[in-house]
C-alpha cells in the first residue's frame, strides 16, 4: 500500500505513513450541536383575569360556559374567570331554588293547615 500524501510505500494495516507522519484514518469532524434559541415567553396582553367577565358568567352561567368553551386555548385566563363565575352562579342559582321550594312547600303545608271558614 502507498501514503496518499507523500506516495511512499508503507506496511498493508498502518495507521499512519512512517515517512511523513500523516494519519491513515478518516478525521470525523465533530461539530457541536446546534443551539436552539428560546424566545422568552410573552403572555398575551389581552389575557388577564376579568372581575367583570367573572361577573357576567354569574349572573349569567350559559354565557360564562360559552365564554369559557371559546377563550379556554386562546386566553386561559380570561376563559377561568368566566368560567369560576359561570360555576359560582349555578351553584347560588340552585341553592336559591332549594330554598325558595323550601319556604313555597311550608307556605302551602301552613294554608292548607288553616280551618275553613264558612261564608254565613
Amino acid at each position: 500500500m502507498f501514503c496518499k500524501y507523500c506516495g511512499k510505500q508503507v506496511q498493508d494495516g498502518s495507521t499512519f505513513c512512517p515517512h511523513c507522519g500523516k494519519s491513515f484514518q478518516e478525521k470525523v469532524e465533530y461539530s457541536a450541536p446546534p443551539q436552539q434559541r428560546y424566545s422568552r415567553y410573552e403572555p398575551d396582553p389581552r389575557d388577564a383575569p376579568s372581575g367583570g367577565f367573572a361577573v357576567l358568567g354569574f349572573f349569567f352561567p350559559l354565557i360564562g360556559l360559552i365564554l369559557y368553551l371559546v377563550w379556554k386555548d386562546e386566553l386561559p385566563q380570561r376563559a377561568h374567570s368566566c368560567g369560576k363565575g359561570a360555576l359560582v352562579g349555578v351553584v347560588v342559582y340552585v341553592v336559591v331554588w332549594i330554598l325558595a321550594m323550601i319556604a313555597m312547600c311550608g307556605i302551602v303545608n301552613a294554608a292548607m293547615s288553616l280551618p275553613v271558614v264558612a261564608a254565613a
